[in-house]
């Protein structure tokens, strides 16, 4: 009896193409969308937990100025110089000790040219990031003390300059002044905010500071404290010391800030976690109505098909009979849907994933709770329509007819 319940669905089914593609069509919507949200989501915090680990633990970074929103106010608060970044490097907690003198700049090699970001650092730079070197080497002491027209390229950079040829030895201009490349950064890829990472090229601060900017301001400094030394030690330390160098009295705001990047990348994992929950809540808004649209449409099917309803019941068919077709028509229709939707809801994530340059991270445990879900909605949604085509009398379907 049920394989002849199961054979009368599909033969319904397949008669009304159009009418199944319509009923269908609200699950798949579902469905995508379910999956296409939630593997994005995931894929943006994957690469927000890998930015985490590329910079390593215990990193600060201390900048001249609050952090406030809005437009600055008041007077520009003092930049740093490098005596501020040999102090912090004397602190008995810190490992290492990165000043940055970052700017814009065109960097032409040959025929080819391109703008990237120039940041002026020292050696330790590639230490505090956590950043190895593909091929090459870095800067040495001597030529950071000298200034010596020294660089090391991002992926991007050497990329486009050189494209898939060894760059060492060769020279850059940087503004007009030529740098002889000692190295090539390995790729990082997009940043937690989507910025290209490898489009960057490092030279010894003091480059920076003599040759192209003409001053002797520090941006930022990056401070990677000792493992031993937790973060909340190491910012009242730095806090102090930078405090004593500036001169800042007791009762007087900071001008300028500590930040710890892990807390930083910590609230930017939580802003995606809500992000990724408010759009999966959407997209199961979606598999609702889809759920909805297959019991209006399944409603429908049970007022055309009376007569047949009529007649099955006429014929000795039991109400269980007629209940048991019309709820397999549903949760197939349902299930197919939430097949066609992982299929296609995968495809958009990965789409997605290139388009914004994170990691494709499908989650299994999310298909299996679509697909669960969409033949849930198939059960719930049918029933109904189904209950109905089960309680009709079978003379008076046939004298409506």
């Amino acid at each position: 009896m049920l394989w002849d319940s199961v054979r009368l669905a599909f033969t319904a089914i397949i008669r009304n193409k159009l009418r199944s593609f319509l009923t269908v069509l609200g699950v798949v919507i579902g469905v995508a969308a379910v999956i296409a949200m939630v593997t994005v989501g995931e894929g943006s915090s994957a690469q927000v937990q890998a930015s985490v680990e590329r910079l390593g633990t215990n990193v600060l970074v201390v900048r001249p100025g609050r952090v406030r929103m809005g437009p600055p106010t008041g007077e520009p608060a003092p930049r740093f110089d490098l005596k501020d970044a040999a102090a912090l490097a004397e602190l008995p907690i810190v490992a290492h000790v990165a000043p940055q003198s970052n700017g814009s700049y065109s960097v032409v090699a040959g025929n080819a040219n391109t703008s990237t970001q120039v940041s002026g650092t020292t050696a330790d730079y590639l230490v505090v990031q956590n950043w190895a070197l593909a091929m090459g080497r870095r800067f040495e002491r001597s030529e950071e003390i000298s200034g010596t027209a020294v660089c090391i390229l991002g992926q991007t950079v050497r990329a486009t300059l050189f494209g898939a040829g060894d760059p060492i030895g060769a020279t850059v201009r940087v503004r007009g002044l030529s740098c002889e490349v000692i190295g090539v950064l390995t790729a990082r890829g997009a940043g937690s905010f989507g910025q290209d990472q490898d489009d960057l090229l490092l030279i010894p601060i003091k480059t920076m500071q003599r040759r192209l900017k003409g001053d002797n301001e520090v941006g930022s400094i990056s401070v990677a404290l000792l493992k031993s030394v937790d973060s909340a030690t190491g910012i009242r330390t730095v806090q102090a010391l930078m405090r004593d160098r500036r001169q800042i009295e007791i009762g007087e705001g900071d001008n300028f800030s500590v930040t710890d990047m892990r807390d930083f990348n910590t609230l930017l994992s939580g802003v995606n976690s809500v992000m990724a929950g408010l759009l999966s809540a959407v997209a199961a808004v979606s598999l609702l109505v889809g759920g909805i649209g297959i019991m209006n449409i399944m409603l429908v099917s049970v007022t055309e098909r009376t007569r047949e309803i009529g007649i099955r019941l006429a014929v000795g068919a039991s109400g269980g009979q007629v209940l048991a077709q019309f709820l397999i028509e549903a949760v197939v229709l349902s299930v197919l849907g939430g097949v066609i939707g992982i299929a296609l809801g995968l495809a958009l994530a990965w789409v997605g994933s290139i388009f914004l340059a994170i990691p494709f991270a499908p989650s299994a445990l999310v298909v299996a709770m679509a697909f669960g879900f969409s033949a849930l909605v198939g059960v719930v949604f049918g029933y109904f329509p189904a209950r109905r085509a089960a309680r009709m009398d079978p003379i008076e379907a046939l004298r409506h007819q």
